[in-house]
């Protein structure tokens, strides 16, 4: 039977507007230190509050579009994130700031349980890993060019210039407003046996090995320039070379997606991990063409196992798509994000090059957990299909 990917390329593209707002606070810390007068902590502090109230909300929303049925348009959601996130640079009160990032941060939470919850119910197992790749690449595209368009803004027009950033979200909420219905009227998918509870130890061990992932993912994106700058590479070509990581991971995640679906999810995702480390290593151990060809290979491999695992739990829990996508984009990136303190910590008291050796060891100890998830080998259990006669 054919599968009509129309809705999910469009919440995917959804997905890409409503991550491009979530890296634009980083990347205009600088301008709010230098002209706003905030001390690091407090810059710092502006991202933290964005992060955290996202991550800790987004399985909340999750729990209730499972339970309630609750959802808030797709189009409502990016909406109160382009705009809250771009009248910051009008504001010179600090806690009218800290109070517009946390009120942009629940339109992030409010669309990622309720669109990959409709994308995993409008889908079947067969082409989960596919279908749902289509929804991730979107947020990873638009996370790749938020720090790009937020650097055109306030290079224009300063501080000030941020409120251009609302023109994308504005439009692409009044275009989802036409074109998809409203949440009460999907049609979802039922579960196969919606009095089954979750699988609550499975889901814990998927949630924390990819906790894991995300801090070897961030830390690899927050760093990164970093290295490429010691080593005599300018500003503009390190950011550059870290988007084109980042453009290799959404090929990765098509073709992590596609292979899943015809050779199994763990068994993908085992390979991927343990595949992602060596090339990292030469990364870091070598430097000139091979080392940015190993760097590409790096982002390709290690992005490519994450719409994997999403559907994953989508798998391993059908009756609570919400709550296990609000975990896995929500809970588990944001863990990953406080992973990447603990990676610039250890390279503050030694080395940069030792900080970032975090990053391979952080795979490696999500390795065991993901081996662990209760879920089936696809290998096994086809040799252990009876032969047709």
């Amino acid at each position: 039977m054919t599968f009509d990917t129309k809705p999910v390329w469009g919440l995917s593209a959804a997905h890409l507007v409503t991550d491009l707002y979530s890296p634009v606070l980083p990347a205009i810390l600088p301008l709010l230190i230098a002209e706003q007068g905030y001390s690091f902590f407090l810059a710092g502090l502006i991202v933290t509050v964005y992060n955290l109230t996202s991550s800790l909300i987004q399985p909340l929303i999750g729990w209730a579009f499972d339970t309630r049925g609750f959802a808030v348009h797709v189009g409502t959601s990016v909406a109160i994130g382009a705009i809250f996130i771009s009248i910051v640079g009008l504001l010179n009160n600090y806690t009218l700031v800290l109070a517009s990032v946390a009120v942009a941060a629940l339109g992030h939470a409010f669309f990622h349980p309720s669109a990959l919850g409709t994308v995993s119910r409008l889908t079947r197992d067969a082409s989960r890993g596919r279908i749902t790749s289509y929804f991730v690449i979107g947020g990873n595209l638009g996370y790749a060019i938020g720090p790009i368009c937020a650097g055109v803004a306030v290079g224009l027009m300063g501080l000030p210039g941020l409120v251009i950033l609302a023109v994308p979200g504005l439009v692409m909420a009044a275009v989802l407003r036409q074109v998809l219905p409203a949440p009460d009227r999907l049609k979802a998918v039922p579960a196969a046996d919606p009095g089954k509870r979750p699988a609550y130890r499975a889901i814990a061990l998927l949630v924390t090995a990819s906790g894991l992932r995300a801090w070897a993912i961030f830390g690899s994106v927050a760093y990164l320039p970093t290295v490429l700058t010691l080593r005599g590479i300018d500003l503009v070509t390190a950011n550059l070379l870290v988007s084109g990581m980042l453009i290799a991971g959404v090929v990765g995640q098509l073709v992590g997606g596609a292979l899943s679906d015809r050779y199994g999810r763990k068994e993908y995702t085992i390979l991927g991990l343990v595949t992602a480390i060596p090339p990292f290593v030469v990364f870091l151990s070598t430097d000139g063409i091979l080392s940015l060809v190993a760097l590409m290979i790096f982002g390709f491999i290690l992005w490519s196992t994450f719409a994997v695992t999403v559907a994953m739990g989508h798998e391993i829990a059908p009756g609570s798509v919400g709550l296990v996508s609000g975990l896995m984009l929500g809970l588990a990136v944001g863990v990953g994000g406080m992973g990447v303190a603990v990676t610039g910590w250890i390279a503050d008291m030694t080395s940069l090059s030792l900080g970032l050796m975090t990053i391979p060891l952080a795979i490696g100890l999500a390795l065991p957990l993901f081996l662990a998830v209760p879920y089936p080998w696809k290998s096994l259990s086809q040799r252990r299909s009876p032969v047709p006669g």
